[in-house]
């Protein structure tokens, strides 16, 4: 078995949480360098690895993976630095601002022969993966409305001032809505229009901080995907109803909170117990049937298990870049439906 030589760009609260922790626990992968530009929080968790100054250092000939978890703002010109490079890349969401550079990056990568993968961890949620079998089963029938939801309460702006610039990547739609949109594309395809509503609520925000998108499909399929800062109560965080039934599962994944909580991802981490499963209400045997489905065991540590395999045996990427380019163009179409105040092409 090859073990990954990997480099880290940036300690904040994506490295630490939702890449180092499986990492550590995985004989694959070997973390030798981290980037910190000023401090060395990294050895908090990473106590003999080295702190490099220079993001040049990252890409030397010993290291196979360069993973990039630093502002939003960064990651074209980093990305393109580690290809260049030839080294493979793992990116943090989004991939870049726009789909012109995303489809740049991603030839860029084909013309170095290394992998570009997106950390499109979400769609491993325990609520996407199960309703992705129902989906596959048949068992709602032909889906007719589905709403995803990713709310929050947050009174004060984020403090990750990188987030509330204003520039081109940053606001609730390029750190939530990729998510939400990747998971609608994951289950559902490629969508015909987007109409959004994408405002700022928190006073003097120059981001947008809460958004509704209405997503189209040529079957009469809409999928609507809701974000706010602004919740106390949540609503059900998914809802898929079908010609033959529904499928809502009331309570959001739980492994963030559980990495939060210092639970190391291993084994059975994150199982859900039953009253975290959602409910699946539909006809079975020309019968009605109302009963909480068993969650589809998943975790986050399968997209390294897919990255790992991509890069070693060239296995196809479950989180595609084609798809990637895809969601940045439905959210650029989604600013523009919001600013027109119609549905736009996709």
């Amino acid at each position: 078995m090859k073990t990954l030589n990997i480099a880290i760009a940036g300690s904040g609260y994506s490295a630490r949480l939702f890449h180092v922790p499986f990492f550590k626990t995985d004989d694959r992968f070997r973390i030798c360098k981290v980037y910190e530009r000023s401090t060395e929080r990294a050895k908090a968790w990473l106590p003999d690895v080295k702190i490099v100054r220079d993001y040049a250092e990252l890409l030397t000939d010993e290291i196979d993976l360069v993973v990039i978890t630093t502002p939003n703002q960064t990651h074209y010109a980093m990305v393109k630095q580690a290809i260049l490079a030839k080294k493979n890349v793992l990116v943090e969401k989004p991939l870049v601002a726009t789909s012109q550079q995303a489809m740049e990056l991603n030839e860029l990568a084909q013309q170095h022969h290394v992998t570009l993968y997106v950390y499109q961890n979400r769609r491993w949620d325990s609520h996407i993966a199960t309703a992705k079998e129902i989906l596959q089963k048949g068992l709602v029938g032909e889906p007719v409305d589905c709403e995803i939801r990713m709310e929050r309460y947050a009174k004060s702006k984020n403090p990750k001032q990188w987030k509330e610039t204003g520039e081109q990547g940053t606001g609730l739609m390029y750190d939530l809505g990729v998510h939400l949109i990747d998971q609608a594309v994951y289950l559902f395809g490629k969508p015909q229009a987007v109409f959004a509503d994408i405002r700022s609520q928190h006073e003097d925000s120059v981001v947008d901080d809460n958004f509704d998108v209405h997503l189209y499909y040529a079957n009469g399929l809409k999928v609507s995907l809701i974000a706010s800062k602004y919740v106390r109560e949540t609503n059900a965080q998914f809802a898929l109803h079908g010609k033959l039934g529904s499928y809502l599962k009331a309570k959001a994944d739980q492994q963030e909170n559980l990495l939060i909580n210092g639970i190391v991802p291993v084994g059975n981490w994150n199982a859900e117990s039953e009253e975290w499963w959602g409910i699946l209400h539909t006809e079975q045997d020309n019968q009605v049937v109302r009963y909480a489905y068993p969650n589809v065991a998943t975790s986050y540590r399968a997209l390294f298990d897919n990255l790992y395999a991509n890069i070693i045996e060239n296995a196809p990427q479950l989180v595609d870049i084609e798809q990637v380019i895809l969601v940045l163009n439905i959210i650029e179409k989604a600013f523009a439906s919001a600013k027109h105040g119609q549905k736009v092409s996709i």
